[in-house]
């Protein structure tokens, strides 16, 4: 069971890791190979495509969340920001925005962590 959580929890970083080298532009790869990698992670992470996922409401994706175990939520809605953040940036879209300042939100209020990056965004999301 403990080698169940610590996996999960390594796909979720990995994944954060893999949005954070796209949103600062280290691009490594082509284009469709980036796409395979996003498309892999969101059904490792969430199972199921970002189409879904943006489709359903907040407060859905909330419950999804909280559904887990309590010591992934926390990653989670820190990449629930980055994945909405992210996609924010490649298509400007409100309900993204909204989405990544909630889930950055709760993340902070959750985590007790202060994160320069995370404010910085959340600053920079708020201006649009």
């Amino acid at each position: 069971m403990i080698q169940d959580k610590d996996y999960i929890i390594r796909i979720v970083k990995q994944f954060s890791e893999f949005l954070s080298k796209l949103l600062l532009g280290k691009n490594e790869g082509e284009l469709t190979e980036q796409q395979r990698v996003f498309d892999t992670n969101m059904n490792d992470t969430f199972k199921m495509d970002f189409e879904t996922l943006a489709a359903k409401s907040t407060d859905e994706i909330i419950k999804l969340i909280e559904a887990k175990d309590s010591g992934h939520q926390i990653p989670f809605f820190e990449l629930a920001g980055h994945l909405f953040y992210f996609k924010n940036k490649e298509n400007p879209n409100p309900n993204f925005t909204e989405k990544a300042l909630k889930f950055y939100e709760i993340y902070l209020q959750k985590s007790g962590i202060f994160s320069m990056p995370i404010m910085s965004r959340i600053g920079e999301l708020k201006k649009v």
